[in-house]
């Protein structure tokens, strides 16, 4: 089973949720994460957007 993980802040843009997705593909070891199999931005039910990967 795949369980996604939610970072805990939403933005306005999808630009603003775009620069933190490749932070975390990047610099994924500053959060604790040493190997991200995928990272997706996703659309909230009230229009802001997230950033979920998969461990």
């Amino acid at each position: 089973m795949i369980n996604w993980v939610y970072f805990n802040k939403l933005y306005r843009t999808k630009f603003q949720a775009g620069c933190l997705a490749k932070r975390l593909e990047h610099d994924g070891w500053i959060y604790g994460l040493d190997e991200l199999r995928e990272v997706e931005i996703y659309r909230s039910r009230r229009g802001k957007y997230g950033v979920r990967f998969i461990l």
